[in-house]
């Protein structure tokens, strides 16, 4: 029965806020797009800072460690965008040997200039979504072993918690590409991952509780690198003061957002 109840509340938290997410910043807040980059790189860093990060510091575990995984993570994440840009450029290379005639190749110019971040800042989010939502699920599992009610407030605190994040990745999937379909299954399969790490936390919970300080922080570090890597140099482009008042705004709604949801979401 508690596993029946892990199973629900886990599917529900991680899938049900990409959802409730989609329904927010492909709806009612898909005509700022622009804004949508500023309000995503707040969300992240918020997540990030002010809420994985102290988690895993209040831990028992020593901080030179944790210091020493989120420097691990933010490198494993430059990798893992080195990697993706190589890949990117051999497919442009393979696809034009020629190069063709010159509208093409200005197009496949700009295509690759593009292209630059966003596609492995995609591929880094997903990393780091599915890190978080594994850690969530252990949580989740864990609230519910300790008492079901008590399960079931974890389920809508992560719930909840994950909306004004998940509106951040979103966003950044959006930027390698135009299929809002394809990035809200490829969101809500790394949230998808919230029931396996609910299943072996009811497993396991006992052992790999010790290292839910570590899924935070390579969590977190994705959501750093990401948001400094990918979404702040986009911004960092020549703009009016308008425009940058704008930004800022934006970013702070981003941050606000996740901020107001944690203290809720941790009743103070």
């Amino acid at each position: 029965m508690v596993l029946v109840a892990i199973l629900l509340g886990t599917l529900v938290a991680g899938i049900g806020s990409v959802w409730l997410a989609a329904l927010l910043s492909f709806g009612l807040l898909a005509r700022y797009t622009q804004h949508m980059l500023s309000l995503a790189a707040g969300a992240l860093l918020a997540t990030a800072f002010m809420h994985l990060l102290p988690e895993a510091f209040e831990s028992q575990a020593s901080a030179h460690d944790l210091f020493a995984a989120l420097l691990v993570g933010l490198v494993f994440f430059f990798l893992l965008d080195k990697a993706e840009l190589w890949h990117h450029g051999h497919e442009h290379h393979a696809a034009d040997p020629a190069a063709g005639d010159g509208h093409d190749h200005d197009h496949a110019h700009h295509e690759g200039h593009h292209g630059q971040a966003q596609p492995s800042g995609g591929w880094a989010v997903l990393a780091g979504d599915s890190v978080h939502a594994f850690g969530d699920g252990i949580l989740i599992a864990s609230a519910f072993m300790a008492d079901v009610r008590l399960g079931f407030v974890a389920t809508l605190a992560v719930l909840v918690h994950e909306v004004p994040h998940h509106m951040g990745d979103l966003i950044v999937l959006r930027q390698s590409s135009d299929n809002r379909r394809i990035a809200l299954i490829k969101v809500s399969l790394a949230g998808a991952v919230t029931a396996l790490g609910g299943v072996i936390g009811y497993a396991l919970v006992d052992q790999l509780y010790d290292y839910l300080p570590f899924f935070l922080i390579i969590a977190s570090s994705s959501f750093i690198y990401v948001a400094l890597a990918d979404l702040i140099p986009q911004l960092q482009k020549r703009a009016t003061l308008q425009e940058t008042a704008a930004q800022i705004a934006w970013l702070a709604i981003g941050i606000g957002l996740v901020m107001l949801v944690s203290s809720v979401a941790h009743g103070h």
